[in-house]
This record gives C-alpha cells, sequence and structure tokens, in this order.
C-alpha cells in the first residue's frame, strides 16, 4: 500500500491503534443515538396510550353521572319541585363522586357558563365563567358547552389549577349536555403524571449512558496507554533483530558466511535462520505448504463462519417470536378484559330501565344477579391485570357508609340464591384506605359467603372498632373447610362443584399481606367465621 511506504513500524500500531479508538467512539456515540430514538419513540406512544386510557375513564365517569340524572329527573316524585330535585342531585354527586386525590371531579355548568356544581372549589358557585380563558388562550366553559351540544359530547384541552401541587397542569375533559335542565355535565384528569414518569425515565437514561460512556472511554484510554507501551517494547526488540539480521544477510551475499544463530535472541528470527540457512530450495517449498495451509484455513474459517451467522439469525428469530407472543398475550388479555366491561355495562344499565319502567320479576332478579357475579369477577381479573402497573393510593373512606352499598349491590344475588344478609355494622367507622382494594376484599368474601352458604341461611356480616382495630366479619351456616390455610392460595377450590377460578380468596389475601391485615378463619361443621383486623389511622 502507498499510504505505508516509507513508514516505521511504531507508525503503522499507532495508526491502527487511532483507528480502533475512533471505531470505539463511533460505536459509543452509535449506541447513545439509538437509545434517546428509542425512548422518545416509546414516550410518544406511552403519551398518546395514556391520553386515550384517561379519555375512556372521564367518558365513562360523565355518561355515569348523565343517567343518573336522567333516572331521578325521570323518576321525580310529583309533590317534588324542580328545584328540589336539582339540589338534591347535585349534593349527591358532590358527595359521592371525587377522584383519589381529589383531582377528577363532576362539574356542571348552565349553558349561559355560569358554576352550578363543583365538587374541589363550590365557594364560586353561581359565578359565570363563560369568558374564562386558560394560558393558551383556550376559552375553557365556551368550548366545553359547544362539544356537550354534539350528539356524543366531546373533549377539550386545556391548562387548569391542580389542587396537589398547587400549580397549572395541562388537563384533558369530557363534556355532554343535560337539554331538559339545560346543564352542562362533564369531568376531566390532568396529564402531567405520564410527563413526570417520562422525565424521570429520561433522567435515568442520562445517568446510564454518561456512565456507560464513561465506562467504555476509562477502558479504551487504558487500554490505549498499555497498547502504547506494549508497541514501544515490541518495536525496539523487533528493531534491534531485524538490524542484527540485516548485517547477517549483508555479510552472507558476499562470502555466503552462515547467520550466528547465538547472536539472535528471539525464538521467531532463531526459525529465520535455520530457514536461510537451508538453502532456497527449502525455503521455497515451505512457502507452497504454508500457502496450501492458508488456503484450507480460509475455508474452514468461512464454513465456520456460515454456521454461526445461520445459529445467530436461528436465535433472533427465537427471540422475536418470544416477544411477539408475550406483546400478544398482554394485548388479549387487556382487550379481552376491555371487551367484557363494555356488554356487563350495557346489561346492567338496561336491566336498571327495564325495572323502572316495568317493575321487578323474579326472571329479572336472576338475570341481574348473575350479571353482577360477572360483574365481580371482572373486577378480580381486571385488578390482576393491573395491581403490578398502578399504584392505588390511599384516601379517607367511610368504611360504615361503604360496606352498607355494597351488601345493597350483592342484596339481589343473595336473595336470588335463598340467603338474606343480616347486618350488625356501628355507625360512622372511617378508614384510611384505597377504595379499589377495599371493594375486592368486601365483594369477594359477600360473593364466596352467598355462593358456600347452605340453603335458606342467613348471612351475617359485622363491622365494629375499637381504640386500635377496626373488625370486619362474614359468618355463614356452611360446610366445614378442611383447609383455612390453602383457601388464599391461587385457583384453590375447597368445592369444585361450585365452579369459579379461585382467584377471589387469593386477590383479598395478596391485599391483607400488602395493608398487614390480620386474617382469622374459623369454620366447623355448622358455622364458618372470616374475620379481618384492620389496623385504625388517624383520618
Amino acid at each position: 500500500m502507498k499510504q505505508l511506504k516509507n513508514k516505521t513500524i511504531t507508525y503503522i500500531h499507532m495508526i491502527a491503534m487511532l483507528v480502533m479508538l475512533l471505531f470505539v467512539i463511533l460505536f459509543t456515540l452509535l449506541l447513545i443515538y439509538e437509545k434517546y430514538n428509542d425512548f422518545d419513540h416509546e414516550a410518544s406512544i406511552i403519551r398518546k396510550t395514556d391520553l386515550e386510557n384517561q379519555k375512556k375513564t372521564i367518558y365513562f365517569d360523565t355518561q355515569r353521572m348523565l343517567k343518573f340524572i336522567e333516572y331521578k329527573y325521570k323518576s321525580k316524585e310529583p309533590t317534588q319541585s324542580e328545584e328540589e330535585l336539582k339540589q338534591e342531585i347535585v349534593t349527591a354527586i358532590e358527595h359521592l363522586f371525587g377522584g383519589e386525590d381529589a383531582t377528577r371531579y363532576i362539574f356542571i355548568y348552565d349553558y349561559n357558563g355560569i358554576k352550578i356544581s363543583d365538587s374541589i372549589r363550590s365557594d364560586d358557585v353561581g359565578h359565570n365563567y363563560y369568558n374564562l380563558t386558560d394560558d393558551n388562550g383556550v376559552e375553557i366553559v365556551k368550548e366545553l358547552l359547544k362539544k356537550a351540544e354534539q350528539p356524543q359530547g366531546g373533549y377539550v384541552e386545556y391548562i387548569w389549577y391542580k389542587p396537589t401541587t398547587q400549580q397549572k397542569s395541562p388537563k384533558v375533559s369530557y363534556a355532554k349536555a343535560f337539554k331538559p335542565w339545560g346543564w352542562m355535565v362533564g369531568t376531566g384528569v390532568y396529564l402531567d403524571e405520564v410527563e413526570k414518569v417520562i422525565d424521570r425515565q429520561r433522567e435515568k437514561l442520562k445517568k446510564e449512558l454518561i456512565k456507560y460512556m464513561m465506562e467504555i472511554l476509562s477502558i479504551t484510554l487504558i487500554l490505549f496507554g498499555l497498547g502504547w507501551i506494549a508497541v514501544r517494547i515490541v518495536n525496539h526488540l523487533i528493531t534491534q533483530e531485524i538490524n542484527t539480521f540485516s548485517n547477517f544477510f549483508k555479510e552472507t551475499s558476499k562470502n555466503y558466511n552462515t547467520i550466528d544463530i547465538g547472536q539472535i535472541d528471539l525464538i521467531e528470527f532463531r526459525k529465520m535462520v535455520n530457514y536461510v540457512n537451508r538453502m532456497v530450495k527449502e525455503i521455497r517449498g515451505q512457502k507452497e505448504e504454508l500457502e496450501e495451509m492458508n488456503l484450507s484455513l480460509e475455508a474452514k474459517v468461512k464454513e465456520k463462519t456460515k454456521h454461526l451467522n445461520i445459529r445467530n439469525q436461528q436465535l433472533i428469530e427465537e427471540k422475536n417470536f418470544s416477544e411477539s407472543l408475550v406483546k400478544a398475550q398482554d394485548s388479549f388479555i387487556k382487550h379481552a378484559i376491555h371487551e367484557i366491561n363494555t356488554p356487563l355495562a350495557v346489561i346492567i344499565t338496561h336491566i336498571d330501565m327495564y325495572k323502572i319502567k316495568f317493575e321487578e320479576n323474579r326472571y329479572l332478579s336472576k338475570i341481574e344477579a348473575g350479571t353482577k357475579m360477572i360483574a365481580n369477577i371482572f373486577d378480580d381479573l381486571s385488578y390482576m391485570v393491573k395491581k403490578n402497573r398502578f399504584d392505588y393510593h390511599k384516601e379517607p373512606i367511610n368504611f360504615t357508609f361503604y360496606l352498607e352499598s355494597r351488601i345493597n349491590f350483592f342484596d339481589e344475588i343473595a336473595l336470588g340464591n335463598q340467603h338474606k344478609i343480616i347486618c350488625k355494622i356501628e355507625p360512622d367507622i372511617n378508614i384510611y384506605f384505597n377504595e379499589v382494594e377495599l371493594q375486592r376484599v368486601i365483594d369477594n368474601n359477600l360473593s364466596n359467603a352467598i355462593k358456600y352458604a347452605k340453603k335458606n341461611s342467613d348471612i351475617m356480616v359485622k363491622l365494629q372498632q375499637n381504640s386500635e382495630h377496626i373488625t370486619l366479619e362474614f359468618i355463614t351456616h356452611s360446610s366445614k373447610i378442611e383447609d383455612t390455610k390453602r383457601i388464599f392460595e391461587p385457583f384453590h377450590q375447597e368445592e369444585k362443584v361450585k365452579g369459579g377460578f379461585g382467584l377471589g380468596l387469593e386477590i383479598v389475601g395478596s391485599i391483607c399481606v400488602k395493608e398487614n391485615i390480620k386474617i382469622k378463619v374459623e369454620s366447623n361443621d355448622e358455622i364458618t367465621t372470616f374475620n379481618y383486623l384492620f389496623k385504625r389511622s388517624n383520618i
């Protein structure tokens, strides 16, 4: 090569080391670039998915409130004035609906932009906010009123004050009109939480990449330094041997003296001395043999490389197939839960409408009971899917009121199975707990009590408290549980004939372990008692 002409061995070694260093730096930069590209793409998907999920949630909440308002409107007592009914509905919504962190709530405005209800900020009810604009110039109430008048309602994104952070944050709200009263009903959710998660991931990625880059550069510099020292030593030895060898060749070319092998230090150069002394013919023969060996070795290397490439491709295909299976499974579970939730909501809504219009009958009660049991199973599956992906925040809950509301939900199921639920519940018991997890504890115990209680027997539910603990008990007349410890294991069922997945008590057990709730189960041939001991909190 012309570029290497008249260059020293040291120069060639240094050029090679510099080229390797440049390749290492280029590889590091490409890795960082790819990491950031992947992160930006993933962040975009997270934002889009989170926005769609939040929109579905607030759409469902608003539609549920509109159905409630419509139901109360159609079932108004003749003796009750319309204004009294409106106030009753507003009071019920403000007391019963609110987000876990006081950032999701139902708001109501009339068509003129006057605030009628707001469970978070009730001090400005009656004020006109028709011309209210946010920092980006969005006319919030005016836009919500326009969307609400559409047949399916609509969404508006804007900037709004967030109570938990005392700062303004991006928010999306859904609104729809209740035309008989000229109301715009809606709710919204803040979008800054997903940005916080993305920022934390971006900072973490940045630190990891800096650390990774510093490690690579440190190792590269150390190896470069060691290589430099090694090159200097090797070059000195090689140069010394070459000079000696060159002098011998000069002498040999004149008087055919052989090379004195004693003056050569390196073993490799001593072999060269033997080759020179064996005459040209022997050297030529060895050269041909060496070329033949090189060709054979090259063929073997190519064959080995071919097999390795095939195996690597197989491993890549197997990895991609495994990842596609995991993604498909995750997508199937999410879509299955969503597809179950929609028809359940439709069935329950139409049952309520049918009862309002035609009154109750025993066949409808059976359908309603079965639907509610399916809804309970759906809630269990939904919790199992989400519990490791979401944080279930705690909030103050009126335990007495909440337990009574869940018992009312299961009354029809109990009556359909020839049972009656007897309550001994102390008033005004409060607890600091997550509502979703509290519902799973109560609903699964009520569901199991109804399923396994003997025919025509009563189910007793007790709730009481002392200075340290709150005690929740479920007492049934049922067959003896042989193994009271295994019933909280996944998929365990005492009676296979009763059906089910065996997941309900496993969910209850996991929540109790997480929240340090003591469980005591006692069972004999007549009575079975499930006792849950909650630690009282200062609310």
